[in-house]
């Protein structure tokens, strides 16, 4: 490896890392404008994609997908309201979302069996319940693996995005997987931008003294953990150039679009979400928290969650859908757990995740659909259990990945995408 840049004569050694910087900046910026241009003239994007609208905390099945107005000391307060779906019913605070259920699919017998929320966490992003002698994969983190590196090369946003929260972890996959995390989408993106004070020139010059340390410290075999440093250090340099950014960029949108969705962070981070997978991104989570409503349910849905949530979720699959980008995105609604049908003495309600409900639509699924059911009391699952892994079988299937793929541990263990389930056959 040479320890020192060469320059040809007559050009100083500044002039050649301004080329060069501008170089590898432009020709990946040109591929990536190539490439957007060229979807907007079809209208299609080509590449899947899975929007995961994730509820930490625990969101209420019964105040929203599964309601049970018959049941006296079950129901709550709130009524179901008929959806574009024919004899789909939900909840009467999700109006906008009801105008898009014939889009989408509730699953409304699901047995996930950890109601603990780090436990819960886990399963619903794995499939797997946690487990000391390995530390699984997120779903995103999957996505990004299978799928990401067909994009290629000059692709440079990550591959898996989580917006207000981290996302979960990803496993033995390694650093260059993690979901690239955007606390705040109405901020800019921090750490895209050099250190104030620093030029150009400057930043080419640290850039390139990082380069040969790190290709040293590679070629000294010391593990993945070298390379995936490198690697997204490589991908945050490429997304330093605006046409990556651009995606995270929400004041390219209309005004009315904005408030559509939501002035919060929910709202935004889903319109931001779709802007993303219309530019390519492979997997986006978006969060939001605040559902472990143990006391005072119904009061803090039907003033704040539920609204946030319909604004939020109904805009994404309207645009989505009118976009034509909806056959492509996969959008999944799901939390750790359910909350119990019993309301408990503090008006709310506690952890429950032996049936419950989650919410998925798009990626060539068919849509207006409920699948399974649950007792006149919310109680038991009565028809068609579904279990985690089997949620993973039917996005693994809709995002196009084979059933049966298989990865090998750090330490030798065989490891499936899917282990022993099936996708749900009636969303297909």
């Amino acid at each position: 490896m040479l320890d020192r840049l060469i320059t040809p004569s007559g050009m100083t050694r500044r002039h050649f890392m301004g080329h060069m910087a501008t170089t590898a900046m432009a020709l990946p910026a040109m591929q990536l404008l190539s490439a957007m241009n060229a979807q907007a003239q079809t209208g299609k994007k080509t590449n899947k994609s899975l929007i995961l609208l994730w509820m930490g905390g625990g969101p209420s099945h019964m105040d929203t997908w599964d309601l049970k107005p018959e049941s006296e000391k079950n129901g709550g307060e709130f009524k179901p309201i008929q959806t574009s779906a024919p004899g789909v019913m939900i909840s009467e605070h999700l109006p906008m979302v009801a105008q898009q259920m014939k889009h989408l699919n509730i699953v409304r017998s699901l047995n996930s069996k950890e109601g603990n929320h780090d436990r819960g966490t886990y399963m619903m992003h794995t499939g797997y319940a946690p487990n000391p002698t390995v530390v699984h994969p997120s779903f995103g983190s999957v996505l990004s693996y299978e799928l990401g590196d067909k994009l290629g090369k000059e692709f440079a946003l990550p591959h898996a995005i989580a917006i207000n929260g981290p996302g979960e972890g990803p496993g033995f996959l390694g650093m260059t997987h993690a979901p690239f995390m955007v606390q705040n989408p109405t901020a800019p993106i921090a750490n895209l931008l050099p250190p104030a004070g620093v030029d150009d020139d400057r930043m080419n010059r640290r850039l390139r003294m990082l380069a040969l340390a790190e290709n040293s410290f590679g070629a000294q075999k010391r593990g993945q953990g070298a390379a995936d440093h490198k690697a997204v250090y490589e991908k945050t340099v490429k997304m330093m150039s605006g046409p990556y950014t651009k995606a995270f960029k929400l004041d390219d949108e209309p005004a009315a679009l904005r408030d559509k969705y939501g002035r919060n962070s929910f709202g935004q981070g889903c319109l931001m979400a779709r802007r993303l997978v219309e530019a390519g991104v492979t997997y986006v989570e978006v969060s939001l928290g605040g559902w472990d409503m143990h006391a005072d349910i119904f009061n803090a849905l039907s003033k704040n969650k539920l609204p946030e949530l319909d604004k939020g979720m109904g805009s994404l699959v309207e645009d989505l859908a009118q976009r034509g980008l909806l056959d492509n995105t996969m959008v999944v609604w799901m939390g750790e757990f359910g909350r119990t049908p019993r309301i408990n003495q503090n008006g709310g309600r506690d952890h429950w995740p032996r049936s419950w409900s989650v919410v998925m639509g798009g990626g060539g699924m068919k849509g207006g659909q409920v699948v399974g059911k649950t007792d006149k009391d919310g109680v038991e699952v009565v028809d068609r259990e579904v279990g985690v892994m089997d949620l993973v079988a039917s996005m693994t299937k809709g995002m196009g990945i084979n059933l049966s793929t298989e990865y090998t541990t750090p330490r030798g263990r065989p490891l499936k995408i899917v282990d022993g389930a099936q996708p749900i056959s009636e969303l297909f």
